[in-house]
This record gives structure tokens, C-alpha cells and sequence, in this order.
């Protein structure tokens, strides 16, 4: 039993420097040896069990893969004056672990170092473009116009030079140079959301608005001016068809009334007596529309009225 002891005692820390002298490698990630905090011996990036000098050197271990980052949201002002919210998201990945290690240690570091490079190139990226630049995909897709827009100065879309694609290579250029010389690779950035930013979205909203009551009263003003144009011509067409049709009225009216003289002409031509008793008809009528009960006449003797008059009794 004594020696069983003893056989433990000796056992258990060869046990512990075992443990302490071997590591496995995973073939997602790649080590660097370290011997108090130094780097040592070449980087380990082929997986499995590897040997190190135990409690001395220190293993550091480095993703391989690509990795992520993802952005915060932030306000920064376009070329145009407007304030608007731009989420941005990245991959990246190491490409000098060594590089890597010495300046930055850890993913922690990395991921900050990231945040500050790439939103200060995204800021200066978006404060050099007008938004539509920034939102639109190519500069060769033509702006979508309002149809309702088309004929009017509202609500016009400035032509894009560049586009949102080129706008993301622009801050991917800029970025690289400087996260090369932390290790890291950059291998794309884009823009994940845009939005305005909530102290100006308000204004928008009442720009929309506005636009939207200027086409309404153009469309008021042009309905008026067609109401007013649909009138004008009923009026005209009113007054040419009144105009035609007391021109054929008046044109019957002439016929019958020829007509009518010629009737009477051949009638009382006939004879003598015939002639005398037209006078006398027409003369009756001329007194029935000149003489009424409230009408009083001064003639003299001489006058035909009065010889016809004198004679009724007869």
C-alpha cells in the first residue's frame, strides 16, 4: 500500500506535465506559440496533436475562417444635407496571424478596431454622395419617376453617376490598406439597412405630403379648366343649334306666309266684289287689333274708318 503511494505521487505529476506539453489543433483555427508573451517557432496552421514546452510557452489560438462583422447603426449626413441611419455588415478574415497577434491579441480587439476603421470610411464615403447615390444599386438603372411626376418639376430624381455598389467599393478600398497592416483581410462590406434618421423623417413625410397636395390641386386645376372647356363648347353648340333652328323657322314662316298671299291673291283677283270684300276683311282685322273697349278715336268725316263706321247701320 506504501508503495502504491508512492507509485501515485511520481505518477501524477509526469500526468500533469503530459497534459501540459500536448495540444490538439483544430483545422478551423491556427496557434502561435508563445514563451513569456514572445512568439515562438513558426505558426501551426495543419491540425492535430502537437507538443509545446509545459508551463513555459502558452498556446494562442486564431480562427481560420471567415468571420463577421456587423456594424452598428449610425447618423451621418449625406452631400445633400440629409441625416440619415446607416447599418453596414463585413466578412473578414486573418491573413497574418502573426501581424495579428502583435497588434491586436484577440477577436475582441479585432472587432473594435474594425468598428472604428470601416464606420469612419462609411462616414466619409456617405458625406461624399447625394443619397439617391447611395440607395440606388448601379448607375446605369435609369430613377424611377413618379408617373403623376412626369410632366411636372416636383419630386425629380437627380441621374446617378456612381451607385450604392460603387459607394461600398469606394469604403472597401479605403478600408483594406489600413486593416492589411493589422493582419486582417477585408473581404467585402455592404450596406445591411438605410433609413432616415428620425429627427428629419418627419419632414420627409410632410415633403411627401405636399407633393402629393400639389398634384391633387393640378389635378383640380386641369378637371376645372376641362369642366369649363366641356361648357364653353355646350354653350356654343346650344346657341348654334337655336341659331339654325330659328333660321329654318324663320325660313317657313316666310313660305307660309307666301304661301298664304298667294292664296289670298288668286282668291280675291277672281272678281270685283271679290276684291271689296278683301278690303273689307283685312280692314276688320286691323280694327280688331288697333280698337278695344278702353280705345278712343277722333277721325274725321272724310276718313275711310268713319265712312265704314257710318255705313254699319245700313
Amino acid at each position: 500500500m506504501k508503495y502504491a503511494y508512492i507509485i501515485i505521487a511520481l505518477f501524477f505529476p509526469l500526468l500533469i506535465v503530459a497534459y501540459e506539453s500536448v495540444f490538439r489543433v483544430d483545422e478551423t483555427e491556427q496557434v502561435i506559440i508563445t514563451q513569456f508573451g514572445k512568439p515562438v517557432g513558426d505558426i501551426i496552421s495543419d491540425s492535430g496533436l502537437k507538443f509545446k514546452t509545459p508551463f513555459i510557452q502558452k498556446v494562442n489560438r486564431i480562427e481560420k475562417r471567415i468571420l463577421l462583422w456587423d456594424g452598428s447603426a449610425n447618423d451621418m449626413p449625406t452631400k445633400d444635407k440629409l441625416y440619415i441611419t446607416v447599418d453596414t455588415f463585413g466578412r473578414w478574415r486573418i491573413k497574418d496571424p502573426l501581424q495579428y497577434f502583435l497588434r491586436l491579441r484577440d477577436e475582441r480587439s479585432a472587432q473594435s478596431r474594425l468598428e472604428d476603421i470601416l464606420g469612419s470610411e462609411t462616414r466619409n464615403a456617405v458625406a461624399k454622395h447625394e443619397l439617391i447615390e447611395i440607395i440606388r444599386t448601379t448607375k446605369g438603372r435609369k430613377p424611377e419617376v413618379d408617373p403623376l411626376l412626369v410632366d411636372a418639376d416636383i419630386g425629380r430624381l437627380l441621374p446617378i453617376t456612381r451607385g450604392r455598389r460603387q459607394v461600398e467599393e469606394d469604403i472597401y478600398s479605403a478600408a483594406s490598406g489600413k486593416l492589411s497592416e493589422f493582419g486582417i483581410e477585408l473581404l467585402d462590406i455592404r450596406f445591411k439597412r438605410i433609413n432616415y434618421n428620425e429627427s428629419v423623417r418627419q419632414k420627409i413625410y410632410a415633403r411627401m405630403i405636399s407633393e402629393r397636395q400639389q398634384i391633387a390641386e393640378r389635378f383640380r386645376s386641369e378637371g376645372a379648366g376641362e369642366a369649363a372647356k366641356i361648357i364653353g363648347n355646350k354653350e356654343k353648340e346650344l346657341q348654334r343649334i337655336e341659331s339654325e333652328a330659328y333660321q329654318k323657322i324663320q325660313a317657313i314662316q316666310g313660305v307660309a306666309d307666301a304661301k298664304a298671299t298667294e292664296i289670298y291673291t288668286s282668291a280675291y283677283n277672281q272678281s270685283k266684289a271679290a276684291q271689296e270684300l278683301y278690303t273689307f276683311v283685312k280692314t276688320l282685322e286691323t280694327y280688331k287689333s288697333v280698337v278695344d273697349p278702353s280705345t278712343t278715336l277722333v277721325l274725321t268725316t272724310d276718313s275711310e274708318i268713319y265712312q265704314l263706321l257710318n255705313g254699319v247701320g245700313q
